[in-house]
C-alpha cells in the first residue's frame, strides 16, 4: 500500500491560478514531506498561502486545503517553485543524512554496466568503484566520512541534492529516490 502523505510545503502559491488557464481559481505548487511527490493542492476559500508553508493534507478535516487536485506534473513547476524545491531538498538532505548514506552503504548494481552510485551527477566507474571498495572495509558513518576516506570524489551532500532536484523536475530512465 502507497504511504499517505499527511503534511506538504507550499512551492508556490498562484492566487489566480494558472496564467492562460482560462480558469481563476487559485492553486498552490506543494511537495509531500515523506513521500517527495509534487502535488497541486486547491486552498480553502479565503486562505493564503505562502512559499515554505506547511500545510496539512491528510485524511481529516483540513484548515487551509480544501483539497489535493492532484500530482503536480514536472513540467508546471514555476521558477518560484523550483527555487523553493531545491532549498526544501537540501533541508532534506541535510535532516536524513543518515538515510542517504544507507543508500551509499547498501547500493547495488543495476545491471553488468551500471551501478546505482553512478546515477549521482559527477560519479564514474573510478568513483563508484572507490567507494564499494571503502564501503567493504567498514559502513560509511556520514557525508564527511566517505569524502575523508574516498579522494578526490565529488560531494556527496550535494550530489544526492542534485540527482533529487533532477528526479523531480525531469523523466529519468532510473530514480533513486522518487517514487
Amino acid at each position: 500500500m502507497a504511504e499517505k502523505e499527511e503534511f506538504a510545503i507550499i512551492l508556490d502559491y498562484l492566487p489566480y491560478g494558472y496564467p492562460m488557464q482560462g480558469k481563476m481559481m487559485p492553486i498552490a505548487q506543494a511537495i509531500g514531506i515523506n513521500t517527495l511527490i509534487l502535488l497541486e493542492l486547491i486552498p480553502r476559500r479565503g486562505v493564503t498561502l505562502e512559499s515554505k508553508e506547511k500545510v496539512y493534507i491528510g485524511p481529516d478535516k483540513r484548515d487551509k486545503i480544501y483539497y489535493i487536485a492532484g500530482r503536480l506534473p514536472r513540467e508546471k513547476l514555476t521558477e518560484t517553485a523550483k527555487i523553493q524545491l531545491q532549498e526544501f531538498i537540501e533541508g532534506v538532505v541535510a535532516e536524513q543524512e543518515k538515510k542517504f548514506i544507507d543508500f551509499f552503504n547498501n547500493a547495488q548494481a543495476i545491471n553488468t554496466r551500471l551501478h546505482q552510485i553512478e546515477l549521482l551527477p559527477g560519479f564514474g566507474k573510478k568513483h563508484t568503484k572507490e567507494i564499494l571498495e571503502a564501503r567493504d572495509q567498514k559502513a560509511f558513518e556520514s557525508f564527511q566520512d566517505i569524502r575523508d576516506r574516498v579522494a578526490n570524489i565529488p560531494d556527496p551532500k550535494k550530489a544526492i541534492e542534485k540527482r533529487l532536484l533532477e528526479e523531480l523536475s525531469e523523466r529519468q530512465r532510473f530514480n533513486l529516490f522518487v517514487k
